[in-house]
């Protein structure tokens, strides 16, 4: 079974899919005070730690176990369209605390999340990608929408999957036309029908809802839907990689 340690868990929208890929969740990192309490609710057992700049001296403080895979949906506000896009230059840029807990850890695989708007300021995106091949990774990415996955909304976001080469690195390493890296877990297991199935069948069903603020999404009312809906990834979307993943690993073992 694959082993996971989460960084920026939020409310764990990304272990929740992975888990129902058949992963399990070693540990969570997370300093966002009601994140941590839904976090304790779901995860009681799973270490957690509030600070991802103090995470490689607790980590191994506390003896903890390794991770196959490190998930990390680090901050978006230096790229998201919402904000001043200042990308490497705020103060919310987080990646190098990122690749220092990869680091720390040495994960077989890394799945980070972020907007699609990353990919385009190439000075940060260049940064993850680079760091990511000093660290011994090869990397591939797609652009995924939640809609796809049979959810109401959008939702775009880019996923990368790093994994350590000299291991997978031929049965993986595609390039499409574009020049961009093609990744496995976009092109295949989700037929281009069945994702415009599940787009037109969410659309339908959003049209017949009122105003946004009242969808009925399932949110408890007593909930932060911010911090629990708002910000968080779509399990759905993460399960599928997840799915891809371990299939993935399955043909190379065979």
């Amino acid at each position: 079974m694959i082993r996971v340690g989460s960084l920026f868990s939020g409310v764990g929208g990304m272990e929740l899919g992975l888990e129902a890929a058949g992963m399990t969740t070693t540990f969570q990192v997370e300093n966002d005070p009601y994140c941590q309490r839904v976090l304790a609710q779901h995860w009681p057992e799973v270490p957690r730690h509030d600070d991802v700049l103090t995470f490689p001296h607790w980590w191994k403080r506390n003896g903890l176990p390794a991770a196959e895979l490190i998930c990390a949906g680090f901050p978006c506000q230096p790229f998201s369209r919402a904000g001043k896009q200042l990308g490497v230059n705020d103060e919310r840029w987080l990646w190098p605390a990122t690749r220092d807990a990869v680091r720390t850890v040495g994960p077989q695989y890394v799945l980070l999340e972020n907007v699609s708007a990353l990919v385009a300021d190439s000075g940060a995106f260049g940064a993850v990608l680079s760091d990511l091949h000093a660290l011994g990774f090869d990397a591939e990415w797609a652009t995924l929408r939640a809609s796809d996955f049979g959810a109401p909304h959008g939702r775009e976001r880019v996923y990368v999957l790093a994994y350590t080469q000299g291991v997978d690195r031929i049965s993986w390493d595609r390039l499409g036309e574009s020049g961009e890296r093609s990744a496995p877990f976009a092109a295949r297991g989700l037929r281009g029908l069945e994702v415009a199935a599940r787009g037109k069948a969410a659309r339908e069903w959003l049209a017949t809802e009122p105003r946004v603020d009242r969808l009925v999404d399932g949110v408890p009312d007593q909930s932060h839907r911010l911090r629990c809906a708002g910000n968080a990834v779509v399990p759905a979307v993460t399960q599928h990689i997840g799915h891809q993943l371990i299939e993935h690993i399955g043909e190379v073992a065979a």
